[in-house]
């Protein structure tokens, strides 16, 4: 039986994807100086993803 080609994991991470998780969300946060240490964690503000073509 052959594996599809959609569950290979392969170049999976290289993919866009439009949610990010929340480590990710506070990373752009702080490139963009938005985010402050000490702040919660939950109730992130919105942070756009947006493809690069």
């Amino acid at each position: 039986m052959s594996l599809d080609p959609s569950l290979k994991s392969k170049g999976a991470l290289s993919r866009h994807r439009n949610v990010l998780s929340r480590d990710e969300r506070i990373l752009l946060l702080k490139e963009e100086e938005r985010w402050e240490e000490g702040k919660s964690v939950l109730g992130l503000p919105k942070v756009a993803n947006r493809k690069v073509k």
